[in-house]
């Protein structure tokens, strides 16, 4: 059987030795086993666990949503519904951040374009983000600005 060093198993998966161990400590890699010196030693199911769990991190998914995959990833006979819901629903809140991040750049693009580029007096950037509720801001809160935009982005 083959057996990898945390060095090993850490560049593969793109990432650093550190984040290896606190994934062993929070319960999100097999417990490992040990040489004679101490040195952990991982095998193939840990490296393709840890190729797993980087690429749900690279793809935005969180810790607790990670623990409902790997439960899912270990019972491979199963349906993949539970698997299916996940990703629907960490895809609305993609879809939602998007749809915050549009709006907000929307409303920065504008105050740039709206400003003269005069004194500071006159500047429309600095006269926006003083007085957000006279009308100066597209959006009332830019928090929720990003659900009007995300309900006009096609499913």
């Amino acid at each position: 059987m083959t057996s990898y060093g945390i060095r090993e198993i850490a560049r593969e998966a793109g990432c650093n030795e550190q984040t290896v161990r606190w994934y062993e400590e929070q319960g999100l890699l097999p417990a490992v086993g040990r040489t004679a010196g101490g040195q952990r030693r991982y095998d193939e199911r840990h490296r393709k666990q840890l190729g797993f769990l980087r690429h749900a991190r690279e793809l935005g998914f969180s810790l607790e949503t990670i623990r409902e995959l790997l439960t899912l990833y270990s019972t491979p006979e199963e349906s993949c519904a539970a698997a299916d819901g996940i990703a629907t629903r960490h895809l609305a809140d993609v879809r939602h951040k998007i749809a915050r991040l549009q709006a907000l750049e929307e409303e920065l693009v504008r105050m740039i374009a709206e400003c003269a580029g005069g004194r500071i007096a006159e500047c429309r950037v600095i006269e926006t983000l003083s007085d957000h509720s006279h009308g100066h801001c597209l959006a009332q809160d830019h928090l929720t600005a990003g659900h009007q935009v995300a309900e006009q982005i096609p499913q």
